[in-house]
């Protein structure tokens, strides 16, 4: 099984909505038969039900519970679409990742089935009393599943919810992609000169375009390896790439490498994925904040909460050794080189955007300079310098925006409340 197939399982075990319910189906079917088996063993009698009261039962709640999951469909496809068009469209994808959606709708499924399966027991005198309290425990199940699944969707579409676990998963991306961590004063070996030689073969993008969503490191490592070459993957994970691209370059042999071969180990679709792409994080909780800024919604409490996201993120990534892309073998020879995003790239995507829309507001200046002043003093000189400029850049800003002075020395104080919270002193 390669790489690219266990990618694409994966991916589509996760992402698909109708995997659960087809399980839930044939395990609806089989399970009338084992239960009445099982009822003849225990003869359970509790409820006493008719065969025609039985049948008479299924045959509601199965009809019911159709209504039920479209009824609950139409409430998931009207939520998601509105938290799409206030936060971000780049958000619709993961509600539907949710395990106790899936499991919810393999419930609901299960019971609409069961129900059916009964009722076309037709000929059977007796259907038995479990196959029947079985409907009613179903039932009741569903109807309690069902409430929690509204509160519970409702919930995590609020924009911090939202927020918060893109971040939770962005760390741990950052911790995947880059996990050295950075000491106090030890910076990064910084760009080097690669002595590589000419280029001797150029790998192009034969299939549909798409953006790159992730590498096969260790399958990479290996084929440079057997071709005894350097192999570097031109497009960063994020990046578009069009129909004869460059994918590839080698360097010094690899002759008998087919460009088949190599175009295995990477993956393209149509939307970037935070399974390699640390930036990605960054660029959803900053849409959001955008879009929060935006003259149509007018909230900048939601950029702030943007702000505490992005703050944590940028912690991380400051601490932490970004010179990776250089893989070497057990010799030493360098086999493969990736592109990842550096410092300034992080650090310009996280506040650029929302300086600018933000600008007007004294309760983003306002955490945002908090945030420069948390950082600044934690981070090594070759970091922090960036993040000076950044406050560099917020503080002409605030100039130009406010026009009075005392809206200007308002400005100048950092909040990580934005506005409300308690002034920190050094």
């Amino acid at each position: 099984m390669s790489w690219a197939f266990r990618r694409r399982l994966r991916s589509f075990l996760r992402s698909s909505l109708w995997v659960v319910p087809a399980v839930s189906t044939v395990a609806a079917v089989l399970s009338v038969p084992l239960l009445r088996i099982l009822d003849r063993i225990l003869n359970f009698g509790l409820l006493e039900y008719t065969s025609e009261g039985a049948r008479a039962l299924a045959g509601i709640i199965s009809a019911a519970m159709l209504s039920f999951v479209v009824f609950f469909f139409s409430v998931l496809l009207l939520t998601v679409q509105l938290a799409s068009s206030t936060l971000s469209p780049r958000i619709i994808s993961r509600p539907f990742r949710s395990r106790s959606l899936k499991l919810s709708l393999g419930l609901f499924v299960f019971t609409f089935i069961y129900s059916m399966a009964v009722v076309a027991r037709g000929t059977e005198r007796n259907l038995g009393q479990l196959v029947t309290a079985m409907v009613i425990v179903l039932t009741i199940i569903s109807i309690c599943v069902f409430l929690y699944v509204v509160e519970h969707v409702s919930k995590q579409l609020r924009p911090v919810t939202v927020m918060a676990d893109i971040a939770l998963e962005g760390l741990e991306v950052i911790k995947a992609v880059y996990p050295k961590t950075l000491e106090h004063g030890t910076p990064e070996a910084g760009s080097i000169d690669l002595p590589l030689g000419t280029t001797s073969r150029a790998i192009l993008h034969t299939g549909k375009s798409g953006v790159v969503l992730a590498l096969d490191i260790d399958g990479l490592v290996d084929i440079a390896i057997r071709g005894a070459c350097t192999i570097e993957v031109v497009p960063q994970v994020g990046d578009f790439v069009a129909k004869q691209d460059p994918v590839f370059r080698q360097y010094g042999g690899g002759t008998t490498i087919s460009s088949a071969e190599l175009l295995k180990h990477i993956t393209l679709d149509r939307e970037r994925t935070l399974e390699q792409d640390p930036a990605f994080a960054f660029r959803i909780i900053v849409d959001i904040a955008s879009k929060a800024l935006s003259p149509a919604i007018n909230d900048p409490t939601t950029a702030v909460l943007a702000l505490d996201q992005i703050h944590s993120l940028l912690r991380e990534v400051g601490l932490r050794r970004l010179d990776t892309g250089l893989v070497h073998d057990s010799m030493g020879q360098l086999r493969l080189i990736y592109h990842t995003p550096d410092w300034e790239d992080f650090v310009g995507l996280a506040v650029t955007e929302i300086r600018q829309f933000g600008r007007n507001s004294i309760q983003v200046v306002r955490r945002m300079r908090a945030m420069f002043d948390s950082l600044i003093p934690l981070l090594p000189p070759h970091r922090s310098a960036a993040l000076g400029r950044e406050l560099d850049l917020l503080d002409s800003a605030a100039d130009e925006a406010f026009a009075t002075p005392e809206d200007r020395k308002l400005a100048g104080f950092p909040d990580f409340q934005g506005l409300g919270g308690h002034r920190r002193t050094s």
